[in-house]
């Protein structure tokens, strides 16, 4: 029975962050309200405070969750991969932080807003260089002799690159989607190939 209730919890607490998310998307962090986020879950404010306290720790969870999922996602790129084709090399950094923002429409409502909550702000800029970290260090695998100034500026504009296309794609219809990330990867190929060239054919 314990259980049970258990995992009726942790179901209703993924739905109310799922809610969140939801709510966050389209209105933004500031903007969002508790009463909202329980209405787009179907259930009373009440409930809502049965499992959280109020809106900064809901988006707490979701931060975590988020975190979480970028931190797997990123571990699909490591050194070892440096030598692969250029076009692979792109899917390897593309195809896995599409799904996990496709997957979480509210992640940029969240995280890429100046609103948001001080204590979300630094486990964002953790992760944040995290992936410049791994990518920062398969570039320098591919291409040992290139300067770390200008490999740790190429990784900037990378992800500046990517992360300035991903809103219209997760905005995008899903029919639309796949013809969106052929051309973020268009994108990404065009600046990186002077840079990193082709790779292993």
């Amino acid at each position: 029975m314990t259980v049970r209730r258990q995992a009726r919890g942790e179901r209703r607490m993924a739905e109310l962050q799922d809610a969140a998310a939801a709510v966050f998307a389209e209105v933004g962090y500031e903007a969002a309200t508790t009463n909202a986020i329980a209405a787009r879950a179907g259930v009373s404010p009440g409930t809502l405070y049965q499992f959280y306290g109020n809106k900064e720790a809901i988006a707490q969870a979701l931060a975590d969750r988020y975190l979480e999922a970028l931190r797997e996602a990123h571990a699909s790129l490591t050194p070892e991969h440096a030598d692969l084709p250029l076009d692979e090399l792109i899917d390897r950094m593309a195809d896995p932080m599409v799904a996990v923002n496709v997957a979480n429409p509210g992640f940029k409502a969240l995280f890429g807003r100046p609103d948001m909550p001080e204590k979300l702000v630094i486990p964002t800029r953790n992760v944040h260089a995290a992936v410049f970290g791994r990518l920062d260090a398969v570039f320098a695998a591919r291409c040992p002799d290139l300067d770390p100034v200008q490999r740790g500026r190429t990784v900037m504009v990378t992800m500046q690159l990517f992360g300035g296309l991903i809103p219209m794609i997760v905005a995008a219809a899903p029919e639309e989607r796949p013809a969106l990330v052929v051309e973020l990867k268009k994108v990404l190929r065009g600046y990186l190939a002077p840079v990193l060239g082709e790779g292993s054919s």
